[in-house]
């Protein structure tokens, strides 16, 4: 697979592009970045490997933890490539900005819910089946 493939195939998943969002403004551990989802520490570690192996965050050893921090140069490859699609590269600037704003409105409303309290849910009600016989 080429490098933008894996590029493309690492920011499909919406956690994946949450840790990106949250690593653009700073170097964070795993910790760091495990505390803020509901999903379990290893599920974050092997986002993060995903990300790692596509070349998108790198992670330097500090003691016991890892620091993971953003490496932008793929990030910007691919906006290059799809900006052949769109007639140039500003609209996806725009768009990138957008997809931030989207995340951080997200978070918040899953913060404020009722139920963010409780691990593992999103505030929807689950789906019950209602028996005929």
């Amino acid at each position: 697979m080429d490098d933008l493939s894996d590029v493309a195939e690492a920011i499909a998943d919406p956690v994946r592009r949450e840790i990106l969002v949250m690593l653009r403004h700073a170097p964070l551990t795993a910790g760091e970045i495990a505390e803020r989802f509901t999903i379990t520490r290893p599920a974050v570690s092997r986002h993060l490997r995903v990300l790692r192996e596509s070349g998108l965050v790198r992670d330097e050893r500090l003691g016991r933890h890892r620091r993971y921090s953003l490496v932008a140069t793929g990030l910007v490859a691919l906006a290059a490539w799809l900006a052949r699609f769109e007639g140039g590269g500003a609209d996806w600037l725009q768009r990138l900005d957008a997809l931030d704003t989207e995340v951080h409105r997200t978070r918040r409303e899953r913060r404020d819910s009722p139920a963010a309290g409780t691990p593992g849910t999103t505030g929807a009600a689950p789906h019950q089946r209602k028996d005929t016989a």
